[in-house]
């Protein structure tokens, strides 16, 4: 049978990884790891181009079937925000303590293979292109700035600040690339010794640039106002929300959860408080892994657990699924994140934690939750299924498809499964796991609150600045209230919510529009919800791919 939409798609992908070498490496897609993408105003100009182009084409091919009327949905649903996004004005000169190319191109380097020696002159390669890559990186920001389109002055000042922090210049991290090249064969750290000096020396003078020159250029308020929040919202969900509704609902959201969080603090201390029971657990050394290195023992063997358990179960899980790793990552930002297999899982799924600097207690009870997140049934039964179902999926489906709603919203959902399943029945991981959700439901309020530029309700349930109008300050003094993060890794989330409009709401929000689906589902098979079958939506759901999350529940819809 001819395939239209999945032949253009597919082309796309090739499009795209011999454009964005980086985008290659991250997908698994092989032969492009030694180079570095053009990230001057012409590579800019040759990606938009590749894209405008198509998201016609495909929009205008006559899908096969079914399954191909989904693929052409997602793609046109996610190409043509990704066109309405650049078109605005928006994509060139984002800028954040998470997400830029100056990140994408320090990253990328984690994914790299050391096993022979070709894969060390492959690194050497693409660190000799560093240079390059940051000029031309240097030259679009310039060019944005000119035309008035700049981030927030903080963005600026912290990414600075990690520039120096991976360059050796300030924290204990040391210099990223010399600690990259100081395990390679002997034969060959000295040649690699020299272009990681030189990428480490390119991305020093960059964290100047940003300093010095962007820095005095960034804008005062860290709010994007509603005309862009409201693009960027739809962007990271792949559906659109009413935003004052989804703003009330938070704060509802929150109170409903942290009254769950008292009543388990009384399971752990009688009679006590939230804080008495974080006291507890944290004192507890039976609930403390201790080092780096025992608390990616740890995580390696839960996620391999849940794997086993699961298998045949709530999910069928394919023999190349069955692998992850899970590593702690060689800088100190800070979070938790997910990396797919590659395409032939020569690479596994992996996930990473990165703890900042500070760092002293390695929280079994804070992070049981972060690893069904991130790991099992979360994203990596999520992504890891999407890569090895070729034969429901095109490569653009499987390879490059990413929605933040879907996605992150899964992981939550994930999270409310094991919920559900009985795997919070301790009440120190369930505390762990309240907290982490009364966590993302405060980021649905701070984050459309600050953007918008809205007031805090009068008649909120804590009492807390009435009527105030929300800043950066007052987003820090209400996550610091509703949660229970040391102030560092606190620090870099608030500075990520401020630069990453309509992120973070997407989990929580995510999370109920996958709820809301299942529910429907669930509606439809009849009223005592006899007909359906979990394992089989898993399964459903999962094999549309990633899909935004309107498509998602209209395709559901079709079941």
């Amino acid at each position: 049978m001819t395939r239209p939409v999945d032949a253009r798609s597919d082309q796309y992908v090739e499009d795209v990884a011999a454009l964005d070498p980086i985008t290659a490496t991250m997908a698994g897609i092989p032969g492009h790891d030694d180079r570095l993408p053009d990230l001057s105003p012409a590579g800019f100009d040759a990606m938009e181009e590749v894209q405008r182009r198509a998201l016609a084409e495909v929009a205008a091919l006559t899908p096969s079937d079914e399954r191909e009327r989904v693929a052409q949905e997602a793609f046109a649903e996610r190409l043509g925000l990704t066109v309405e996004k650049a078109e605005a004005g928006f994509e060139r000169s984002a800028f954040s303590v998470i997400s830029s190319a100056a990140h994408s191109v320090r990253e990328v380097f984690d994914l790299m293979p050391t096993d022979t020696d070709d894969d060390w002159r492959t690194i050497g390669d693409r660190l000799a292109a560093v240079p390059a890559a940051l000029a031309g990186y240097r030259e679009t920001l310039t060019a944005e700035a000119d035309a008035g389109r700049v981030s927030a002055r903080r963005q600026y000042v912290e990414v600075a600040g990690q520039i120096r922090a991976w360059t050796g210049q300030e924290g204990a991290g040391g210099d990223f690339f010399a600690h990259l090249v100081g395990t390679a064969p002997d034969g060959l750290r000295e040649a690699l010794t020299g272009v990681a000096t030189a990428a480490s020396a390119a991305f020093a003078d960059f964290g100047r640039f940003v300093a010095d020159d962007l820095t005095p250029r960034g804008r005062e308020v860290d709010g994007v106002g509603r005309d862009r929040y409201a693009l960027e919202s739809r962007y990271f969900l792949g559906a659109a929300v009413d935003l004052e509704e989804t703003y009330r609902w938070g704060w509802e959201e929150l109170k409903r959860i942290e009254d769950e969080m008292a009543a388990t603090a009384r399971r752990i201390v009688p009679g006590g408080t939230v804080d008495d029971a974080v006291k507890v657990l944290d004192t507890d050394p039976a609930r403390d892994c201790g080092s780096r290195e025992a608390f990616q023992a740890w995580m390696q063997d839960r996620a391999d657990d849940i794997l086993a358990r699961f298998d045949g179960v709530h999910f069928d899980i394919a023999e190349p699924i069955r692998t992850i790793a899970c590593k702690v990552s060689p800088v100190n930002d800070g979070g938790a994140w997910y990396h797919p297999p590659s395409e032939d899982f020569s690479r596994p799924g992996t996930m990473w934690f990165s703890f900042p600097d500070d760092h002293t207690v390695f929280s079994k009870w804070r992070e049981t939750t972060t690893v069904f997140h991130e790991g099992v049934p979360g994203h990596h039964l999520q992504c890891a299924q999407v890569v090895h179902r070729a034969d429901l999926l095109n490569r653009w489906q499987r390879l490059l498809c990413w929605i933040s709603g879907h996605g992150e919203g899964w992981a939550l959902y994930s999270e409310r499964l094991m919920d559900e399943l009985g795997y919070f029945d301790d009440p120190g991981d369930r505390l762990g796991f309240l907290d982490m959700q009364g966590f993302r439901a405060a980021r649905v309020i701070v984050d459309i609150g600050v953007h918008l530029g809205l007031t805090i309700p009068t008649d909120n349930a804590y009492g807390w600045r009435p009527g105030e109008v929300w800043d950066a300050a007052r987003v820090h003094e209400f996550m610091r209230g509703h949660s229970r993060m040391e102030d560092g890794q606190l620090g870099f989330e608030v500075n990520r919510y401020l630069g990453w409009p309509g992120q973070a709401p997407s989990y929580k929000v995510g999370e109920r529009i996958w709820l809301e689906a299942r529910d429907e589902l669930k509606a439809r098979k009849g009223a005592d919800g006899s007909g359906f079958d979990l394992k089989d939506f898993h399964t459903n759901a999962l094999n549309l791919g990633a899909i935004g999350l309107d498509p998602l529940k209209a395709a559901l819809g079709r079941l």
